[in-house]
């Protein structure tokens, strides 16, 4: 079975990366990628991406890795143009995505709002964070009569590793799939599990549109 050609925007972590891509409409798009960095004092990170893909635009430059000077409040200083950033932001393209969407949830388009607003802040995502995300998918999401709706595991990882130097004490990493639907569809809930977090913090978030 061929598999299409999928364009990712990454989720927000301590730093921020961002994955914005459109082209081909039977490429599944993964945009918004943003990684946020929370270092418990000033601290130089490096920054690696194992992407399985090709990268089609980075901000800051990628270079084989970003190295950031990171602050308590996600603050980032770019060592290699001495520049202030919020966050690190790439975007790719990638024929390897096999997503999971067995379990997840059904929403109605004017429901969008609310369901996001509950379930990334239960996830574990600051109000500053979740209404970045929100900002970016709500208006390309409310006006389907439904989505159905999963946040990937494994299988993002399994495209889009990140080393980050120092090791943090805690990561979460946020990409949302979803799907327009016309009508309703039976679908078994995915279990949700709230994230902790403790020392250095990275947190990422982004999102998929399947076909």
């Amino acid at each position: 079975m061929k598999i299409s050609k999928i364009k990712l925007l990454i989720p927000v972590l301590s730093l921020t990366l961002i994955l914005l891509t459109g082209c081909n409409p039977l490429e599944e798009k993964t945009k918004k990628p943003v990684i946020y960095l929370y270092p418990t004092s000033q601290q130089t990170v490096s920054v690696k991406l194992d992407y399985k893909g090709v990268l089609t635009c980075t901000y800051p430059e990628y270079k084989d890795e970003w190295k950031v000077k990171a602050q308590p409040d996600g603050t980032l200083t770019n060592l290699a143009d001495n520049r202030e950033y919020s966050y690190l932001y790439w975007e790719g393209i990638s024929d390897n995505n096999k997503w999971n969407m067995s379990k997840g949830f059904v929403v109605k388009g004017t429901e969008t709002e609310k369901f996001l607003q509950e379930k990334l802040e239960y996830l574990g995502l600051t109000p500053k964070e979740y209404n970045e995300f929100i900002v970016y998918w709500l208006p390309i999401m409310k006006d389907n009569k439904y989505n159905l709706i999963t946040f990937a595991g494994e299988d993002y990882e399994n495209i889009a590793r990140l080393n980050i130097t120092p090791k943090p004490d805690s990561i979460l990493r946020i990409m949302m799939l979803f799907k327009p639907l016309d009508n309703p569809v039976k679908l078994a809930e995915q279990e949700l599990k709230p994230f902790v977090r403790k020392g250095f913090t990275v947190v990422e978030w982004g999102g998929t549109k399947v076909n």
